[in-house]
């Protein structure tokens, strides 16, 4: 990775930290706009640094809301960023729809599945709704911002034209 990809890096480990302050409503305080930035990332740099994003986005936003969920946030930031490589796989085979619904339906049904087992079942069906809530408010931000980030970032050299 170049100098002006890591910086580009870091810009967005830094929107997806503005992200994070800005909660869904829900008695678990980490669901945020926190994914749109690795969403991006992922779709112009790749999946490794979507997935750097993702992961530290959720992070910060679990910190945000007091870690609710303590040391499990660890496994939800390693589930996000297999989420967002997969997610930039799917994008780069040219299917943008299918992978905005990949990761709504990953994001927001198939990631929490584990706490179905962990914490039962309505912690999942409540958490569900507000996370799939969340999933499409990320998927929509991100596929409005992807057209013009590209733009500006081949004109820029960072992503090839």
């Amino acid at each position: 990775m170049n100098a002006k990809k890591i910086n580009v890096l870091a810009i967005f480990i830094a929107i997806s930290v503005i992200g994070a302050f800005i909660k869904i409503p829900s008695f678990i305080g980490s669901v945020a706009l926190d994914s749109f930035p690795s969403l991006i990332t992922g779709a112009l740099l790749g999946g490794l640094a979507g997935g750097i994003v993702a992961a530290l986005g959720h992070l910060v936003s679990a910190y945000l809301g007091g870690l609710p969920l303590g040391m499990l946030h660890l496994f939800i930031a390693v589930e996000m960023f297999l989420l967002v490589f997969t997610f930039s796989k799917i994008y780069q085979t040219g299917n943008s729809i299918i992978s905005i619904l990949f990761f709504v339906l990953g994001n927001g049904v198939i990631l929490p599945l584990p706490f179905l087992y962990l914490m039962g079942k309505g912690f999942y069906i409540s958490m569900v709704p507000v996370l799939l809530i969340g999933a499409v408010l990320n998927g929509i931000i991100a596929q409005l911002l992807m057209p013009r980030l590209t733009a500006f970032l081949k004109e820029w050299r960072v992503v090839k034209q």
